[in-house]
């Protein structure tokens, strides 16, 4: 299991999925441009100390990144405000990379067209959309728990998550 994200403009949603992918040993994917440096103050504070720990890959565009998912046979799941499906109802497979828009425009149709399934997360009626932080951490913790992926347990003796 993988998180991609798609061109993200916001520093501190970008810090705090590198984080979970830390947490839950799963790699993740930046496909450039990014709408910030890496040097960012407020990405470095929110991914923490967590950001030396995760598998990170860049992408410098959308082209290479399609190219090289293609070329290792991952499907590609589109998580969206368009999608129709619900997450909750979809199977997941660990040769799977979960990949989030931009927190300000979504993806391009190009990109929505190259996903393998594109998916909601339902929400209250009459609301736009969730924190993308958020969003990523809801659909990983269903994807892991349908494939059965090991998720980290206890990180200290206190019982601490």
């Amino acid at each position: 299991m993988q998180i991609a994200l798609f061109q993200p403009d916001i520093p501190q949603n970008t810090g705090t999925i590198l984080r979970l992918c830390a947490c839950m040993d799963v790699a993740a994917h930046i496909i450039e441009p990014a709408g910030f440096p890496v040097s960012d103050r407020n990405f470095r504070r929110a991914g923490m100390d967590y950001l030396d720990q995760v598998s990170l890959m860049r992408h410098d565009s959308w082209s290479k990144f399609d190219q090289w998912r293609n070329e290792r046979n991952y499907r590609l799941i589109l998580f969206t405000t368009k999608g129709v499906s619900s997450y909750l109802d979809y199977h997941y497979d660990l040769n799977d990379i979960l990949l989030f828009g931009r927190e300000t425009a979504g993806v391009p149709d190009e990109v929505a067209a190259a996903a393998d399934a594109r998916l909601v997360i339902p929400i209250k009626k009459g609301l736009r959309s969730l924190n993308i932080a958020m969003a990523a951490a809801m659909a990983l913790g269903e994807a892991l728990r349908q494939t059965s992926a090991p998720i980290p347990t206890f990180a200290n003796d206190r019982g601490d998550l």
